[in-house]
């Protein structure tokens, strides 16, 4: 790669690990629901007026919005509002890598090799050790809503695999249409009847938190990386995402003076381990044999 596209990869890597102690702000004063629909809204309106819509099937847009926007994000907000630190949220989150190559192998009948069947059951092991841990870091309903939301992640990784490739910005774009007004609806039926008295009452830290979320974590990151997606084999893009969960429990020790038990930093290493072996293993293998 360029230097100039290392230094993208590595930008986009940066931002959406910033993104977890930022969601975690924004949470301080909206409920979750509403803090994802606004998200989507503000990404969506009024984009779709200028971005043509992306060359696929309405299904892919409409499924992907489910999927990622109405799922995924809305158990991540829960599960950071209801007891996952940032950081480890930005971990288990990325469980999406593991259900992804799960999926792919059921629906698109992928292989899968070793090192990523080894990857999966390392990961597995440090999951495990999260369970068996309940702390202030991660409670046991807070991990598993983020490991349905990255499950759900991954359910929209095959669609937007199935999309083909489209513009991932003017997909983006259309995809953000989606969640807003069913989320608003919820959000409005199990959350809070005075919507309006929330937003007008926000801190201006939270309006930012909602501008990072929106504007630079979906809207500038995502076209960065699709660029770098259509220069590139995804081979060599993808891996830089491993950075985020990195970035992600920097930035929250930082942020909020996260600090990760024994065990919780065992399950850690053993979930990054598991990661680097689906991603890394085969390139691994060759560089030790050269």
């Amino acid at each position: 790669m360029k230097p100039l596209d290392v230094f993208f990869a590595l930008l986009v890597a940066t931002i959406w690990g910033v993104n977890f102690s930022v969601i975690k702000f924004g949470l301080m004063e909206w409920p979750p629901v509403l803090f994802s629909a606004l998200r989507f809204a503000v990404v969506a309106i009024p984009a779709v007026l200028i971005v043509p819509f992306p060359k696929t099937a309405v299904r892919n847009v409409l499924a992907v919005g489910v999927f990622l926007g109405v799922i995924k994000f809305s158990l991540l907000f829960i599960a950071m509002k209801v007891g996952a630190s940032a950081g480890l949220a930005s971990l288990l989150l990325q469980a999406q890598v593991m259900f992804t190559i799960l999926l792919s192998y059921i629906w698109f009948k992928e292989k899968i090799t070793v090192y990523q069947l080894l990857g999966i059951f390392i990961a597995c092991g440090g999951f495990a050790l999260f369970f068996s841990n309940s702390s202030e870091n991660l409670t046991l309903l807070s991990m598993l809503l983020l490991l349905l939301a990255g499950l759900s992640w991954a359910v929209s990784n095959l669609f937007m695999k199935r999309a083909g490739g489209v513009n991932v910005l003017h997909f983006m774009v259309w995809v953000s249409l989606v969640p807003p007004l069913p989320l608003l609806l919820f959000s409005y039926l199990f959350e809070s009847k005075q919507p309006i008295a929330l937003l007008l009452n926000a801190q201006w830290t939270t309006w930012l938190a909602l501008a990072y979320v929106g504007f630079i974590s979906t809207l500038l990151a995502f076209a960065l990386w699709g660029r770098l997606l259509t220069k590139y084999s995804a081979a060599t893009v993808t891996p830089f995402a491993l950075l985020v969960p990195v970035v992600g429990m920097l930035t929250a020790s930082l942020a909020f003076n996260e600090h990760l038990t024994i065990i919780e930093w065992m399950g850690t290493c053993l979930v990054l381990l598991g990661l680097i072996s689906c991603v890394f293993g085969a390139s691994l293998r060759t560089w030790l044999a050269r």
